[in-house]
């Protein structure tokens, strides 16, 4: 199972990817929205791991992006520090799969994961 991970801050980055590879994932990272973006639209992913503010283009951009210019039903979970509702009911309007507030734990990201390729089939 191949996973975009696009998320700014490298610690994190790092982190979550070590974490999704030691579970059998294949991650590639991005720091930047552009980059994940060209990244998604040349390769067969399996899932979308975004954080919302990322230089280049937003998280809601590359939901926005994949969900109408794509038309792709590929599951995506935003990731953001933001603690606002608003946030989080926009992320679901544009078409986002899942909404995981940081800090992250990865026992509910893997368990969400996990849920959404299940369901996906």
């Amino acid at each position: 199972m191949k996973i975009v991970l696009a998320e700014d801050n490298e610690i994190l980055r790092k982190s979550l990817s070590f974490f999704l590879e030691s579970k059998g994932f294949t991650v590639d990272q991005f720091s930047d929205g552009k980059e994940a973006l060209q990244a998604i639209e040349t390769n067969n992913y399996d899932l979308i791991l975004t954080d919302i503010n990322m230089p280049g283009i937003s998280g809601m951009e590359i939901t926005q992006y994949v969900r109408q210019s794509i038309g792709s039903d590929i599951p995506i979970i935003i990731l953001t520090s933001s603690g606002i509702e608003q946030t989080e009911l926009d992320s679901f309007d544009i078409g986002a799969n899942e909404f995981i507030a940081k800090p992250v734990s990865l026992a509910i990201l893997l368990v969400r994961i996990n849920k959404l390729l299940n369901q996906r089939g």
